[in-house]
């Protein structure tokens, strides 16, 4: 019953919602407010819808790393995986801001071999990854951003 309770996404309505105040208020800012979730640091990932072709921006929590960056499609324990993950499927090239800095970063899923370094790297970052990994029965996707 508890693992039940624990298993709760917000409606997706609301995220949607959440999501582009956030942006707005992180864009305006240039990344001084509304810069943390869940008091972990938060960047903006500019990438290309892959059915639309349109411009897409999320706030995504991130995990630096030496000379990457690692973005992680927890969704926060969900059976499924986040809509942006599909897009980056599709995606070469991003545009990362943290805080005023842009960068555009080279895209690709963290391979099998180099799996287990990075997820310890993220838990590490942020623990309740381990948590969400409990919730959901599909292996959480892990993409590393470099520089070109």
């Amino acid at each position: 019953m508890i693992k039940e309770v624990h298993r709760r996404v917000p409606p997706r309505w609301l995220l949607k919602a959440f999501t582009k105040l956030n942006v707005l208020v992180y864009r305006a800012s240039g990344g001084r407010l509304m810069n943390t979730i869940a008091g972990r640091p938060i960047c903006l990932v500019h990438m290309t819808g892959r059915r639309s072709g349109k411009p897409i921006t999320i706030p995504l929590m991130y995990v630096p790393d030496l000379d990457a960056v690692y973005l992680v499609a927890s969704q926060g324990g969900a059976e499924q995986h986040p809509i942006w993950y599909y897009n980056l499927l599709d995606c070469s090239t991003i545009t990362l801001q943290i805080q005023w800095r842009k960068q555009l970063m080279m895209v690709e899923t963290v391979s099998a071999e180099a799996r287990q370094r990075v997820w310890g790297r993220c838990v590490e970052c942020y623990p309740d990854y381990a948590l969400y990994q409990t919730r959901t029965d599909r292996q959480i996707p892990i993409f590393v951003c470099t520089s070109p």
